[in-house]
């Protein structure tokens, strides 16, 4: 039996739940066992870098190098601002303590205490804010004017049962339904982190991106932290850094599996199989820091799993 089936046996109920788990488990060491272990911690082999579709042309982005060092609130009265937010921003529907659109939800997150625009080497636009009114929202644009990528983020904390924190991406230039944050551009995700860092955002966080599609999607880590210690905070432990992503990874692909991926997706989807295959986990691992490699290791391989991957 491939863990396909397997999986697809536990989720019908039709093997019991600490089974399930017990079976699962099992699984994934087999295969995981047969990998190189010095190779664990990463995601998957990279891949190629996302394909951008619709960019905008230079000279509409060339404005936004005037507001560098002024506020978020004052770019926003631009409406030629307000018109690059819209078509980057995807039509769908979307859950920031209750139920609006997309565009709504960062309106009012942008409606928060702004940032200054940060405008870097002369091309890369990071217009944010640090808080917003309600779940400790905050949210950003980010813009290359050289290449025409158009890239938005919302974060907050959500009381409705879905994994948090949560930072949602989103561009109308992606196509793609599976993602992970190395494809994005390098430049995008060192603003990100940057912005993290003044915002007072998570830095390990449960990830989505929302396509053209309206869809939400998990996006994966997939880069390992002991390999890119830029990338992460001062005095952290990579090990685990990587662990915490690789629960925040599977917790968001699972949530997003069972509500279908809807962006406005609400409740506690949390089942009993997957309450009992972390328990499994963590006694067949054990604790401390010895078992962070076992941990990362056996909790990516279920992550490939619930997305459909071997």
């Amino acid at each position: 039996m491939n863990h396909h089936v397997l999986f697809f046996l536990c989720r019908a109920r039709r093997l019991w739940a600490l089974a399930c788990a017990v079976a699962l488990v099992a699984m994934a060491t087999v295969v995981l066992a047969a990998q190189d272990q010095g190779a664990g911690n990463a995601q998957d082999a990279q891949a190629a870098p996302a394909a951008f579709v619709n960019t905008i042309p230079p000279e509409q982005l060339k404005f936004l190098s005037d507001f560098e060092g002024k506020t978020t609130r004052e770019l926003r009265k631009d409406k030629r601002f307000r018109k690059l937010v819209n078509q980057i921003t995807p039509r769908t529907t979307y859950h920031y303590g209750r139920d609006m659109s997309l565009g709504e939800a960062l309106d009012t997150l942008m409606d928060g205490t702004p940032l200054p625009v940060d405008v870097r080497d002369g091309r890369y636009v990071m217009a944010g804010t640090k808080s917003g009114p309600i779940l400790s929202g905050k949210a950003f644009v980010w813009f290359d004017m050289e290449t025409g990528i158009g890239l938005g983020g919302v974060y907050f904390h959500p009381t409705n049962g879905e994994p948090t924190p949560t930072l949602a991406i989103f561009s109308r230039q992606l196509k793609a339904n599976t993602l992970g944050m190395s494809q994005l551009p390098a430049a995008f995700a060192q603003d990100v982190a940057q912005w993290g860092l003044i915002a007072n955002a998570r830095w390990v966080t449960v990830r989505y991106f929302i396509p053209d599609d309206g869809k939400k999607y998990v996006l994966l880590h997939d880069v390992d932290y002991c390999e890119h210690r830029e990338t992460a905070p001062a005095q952290a432990n990579c090990q685990e850094l990587n662990a915490e992503a690789a629960d925040d990874d599977m917790n968001g692909a699972y949530f997003m599996q069972e509500t279908h991926n809807q962006a406005n997706a609400t409740a506690w989807m949390l089942e009993p199989d997957q309450v009992s295959w972390i328990a499994f986990r963590d006694r067949s691992c054990g604790v401390g820091a010895v078992a962070l490699p076992c941990r990362i290791r056996v909790t990516r391989q279920r992550t490939r799993v619930i997305l459909g991957r071997r």
